[in-house]
């Protein structure tokens, strides 16, 4: 009778498996997803709001010398982290006069500090604005202001950039540290020395008292799909969210996660950063990611979980073969932008990793994770996934660069297998922050009666379609920017910097395709002003002046007039 009963178990579980292919892993993925909304919960009941700086101080009581942070050959503990955030908060509190509130702007590369001091200030319930290192002059201050910070604290050697803007800080009054033991410059302070001399005796709570889940915990600068870059406010409830996303991928608080992209984005950040202060696990940092050194690092650490974009990927396939390509402990890539072909290559050649691809804005209301591990596609329509967070795929007029409404004047839902604009609904679960000090960029990232009267959505600005099996696959990005090197530039920015060269009357810039790369290489259409000639040297010389490497255009076109017209420009 047993023997009956475990063959009929067995046949019903496969034909299941048949009838239901992907059955598994989208349970694995709602039981975490209930998981992680269960423990969000039950902090946002806690009195006073548990932190993500809560569950820090919480692993460094129950595992104080378990490795936190490895960067080159050294190794810091839970515990000595926590010491050197207090040495950093106290010096914070005694000379930059800092109050629970205030913001600090940071200017610092991919290392410990970086980590040290986000959780020295939000042991003094301050926020932190993380910005992007490869910034310069105008775009540089544009950032700083839109932040509203009244603080800087920049790396060593990256005194040279803080220089350039001195003075316009100094007319704001703006409190300038650099982090070395002596500077000369006037309206410049060292900064290492005095965390030298400070205590590393713990923090009180009550700075920090006041900390809800609605206080900004870390400004991340994007573009989205809009103008210059802006400041995203990621409050204390969605840093949580962010932080909860390695958990939905299946970390654990016995991996190692390799951390090569930069710290001043949400993947960096939030995921990697936040994600392993979340499951108690190790973080490698990595001051820059190098295709040459990726496998003997995560050989050296012991590394099981990696984070990448679609470059990255595709420079690991592009390295010279090696017998000890699967030599290796890595059973996790948590990323997005990995082309189908380039999935398959890094599968065959590096063995069995299991890709967790997934689509998520910084300033977003929703994210999609590959649970299932289908090549190409960003996530899948999940029935309580998108009860829990409605949202859309609408048709958009590309001409006019907006959603196509009905005669009711409703947004109309794409067909499955065509393209339409993700719209997700903004609610009391699915909050969205908006932008610091800028309620007009704001306001354009919201739609309004999308399918009903009083509704509100966020506008993703990015194109989606799913296949017959309710596949969600990324298609392409609306607006004025485009991703090149794992970075989103302003067609607008790029557009400003190039007519500020003495030759160029007008110039209109566009994201174009370049065969083996990731997303679009910036194009130049310029026209030059009366009686000028184009002077490539010159016009070279000002870009790498007032822009990062990726934001300079590869192509430079030169035409009688041009399209102002950017939608029509798209290659």
């Amino acid at each position: 009778m047993m023997f009956w009963f475990i063959v009929s178990a067995i046949i019903l579980l496969f034909a299941l498996r048949l009838r239901y292919p992907y059955l598994i892993a989208e349970a694995k993925y709602m039981r975490r997803i209930a998981i992680a909304m269960y423990r969000t919960t039950k902090y946002l009941k806690s009195k006073p709001f548990y932190t993500l700086l809560d569950r820090f101080l919480d692993s460094v009581r129950k595992n104080p010398h378990k490795a936190f942070i490895r960067f080159q050959d050294e190794t810091y503990s839970y515990a000595q982290t926590d010491k050197q955030s207090n040495k950093i908060a106290r010096s914070l509190l005694k000379h930059a006069d800092l109050h629970e509130g205030d913001t600090v702007a940071l200017l610092l590369g991919n290392e410990p500090m970086f980590l040290w001091m986000w959780l020295a200030l939000a042991k003094i319930g301050c926020s932190a604005a993380l910005l992007n290192h490869n910034i310069r002059s105008k775009s540089f201050l544009h950032c700083f202001t839109c932040c509203g910070a009244t603080v800087l604290i920049a790396g060593a050697e990256l005194q040279d950039a803080v220089e350039e803007v001195l003075p316009a800080l100094r007319e704001q009054g703006i409190s300038v540290y650099i982090l070395t033991d002596h500077v000369t410059t006037e309206g410049l302070e060292s900064l290492t020395d005095k965390i030298a001399q400070a205590s590393d005796e713990p923090i009180p709570a009550d700075l920090r008292a006041n900390i809800s889940l609605s206080s900004p915990a870390v400004y991340i600068y994007t573009s989205g799909t809009t103008g210059l870059p802006k400041a995203a406010v990621i409050a204390q409830l969605r840093l949580w969210a962010m932080a909860n996303f390695p958990s939905i991928c299946g970390v654990t608080s016995d991996d190692v996660v390799y951390v090569c992209l930069p710290l001043y984005h949400s993947a960096g950040f939030a995921i990697g950063f936040g994600g392993a202060i979340e499951r108690g696990a190790t973080v490698v940092v990595k001051s820059k990611f190098s295709s040459s050194q990726f496998w003997d690092d995560c050989r050296k650490y012991n590394v099981t979980v990696i984070q990448y974009i679609g470059e990255t990927m595709r420079y690991l396939c592009n390295t010279p073969k090696r017998v000890s390509d699967q030599v290796h402990n890595v059973r996790m890539a948590i990323g997005n932008g990995i082309r189908p072909e380039v999935w398959r290559t890094f599968i065959r050649r590096f063995g069995n990793v299991d890709i967790k691809e997934f689509y998520g804005a910084t300033e977003g209301t929703l994210g999609f994770l590959n649970y299932a591990g289908k090549i190409g596609a960003v996530g899948r329509v999940n029935y309580f996934h998108k009860k829990i967070y409605p949202y859309a795929l609408v048709k958009f007029d590309q001409e006019q660069e907006e959603p196509v409404r009905n005669a009711e004047g409703f947004c109309i839902e794409v067909a499955q297998g065509e393209t339409g604009l993700l719209v997700s609904k903004i609610t009391q679960k699915a909050r969205f922050a908006g932008y610091a000090r800028d309620p007009k960029q704001t306001e354009k990232k919201k739609l309004y009666n999308v399918f009903e009267k009083g509704d509100v959505y966020f506008n993703s600005g990015d194109l989606f379609r799913t296949d017959h099996e309710n596949f969600i696959y990324f298609q392409d990005r609306v607006g004025d920017t485009f991703r090149w090197k794992g970075e989103n530039v302003s067609t607008n920015e790029v557009s400003d910097i190039l007519t500020m060269a003495a030759s160029i009357e007008e110039a209109n810039v566009y994201g174009v395709t370049v065969q083996g790369y990731e997303g679009r290489t910036g194009m130049a259409t310029i026209t030059l002003k009366k009686d000028h000639q184009f002077e490539p040297d010159a016009i070279f010389s000002h870009m790498t002046t007032y822009l990062p490497s990726y934001a300079r255009p590869r192509f430079i076109r030169i035409q009688s007039f041009v399209m102002l017209l950017r939608r029509y420009c798209r290659h």
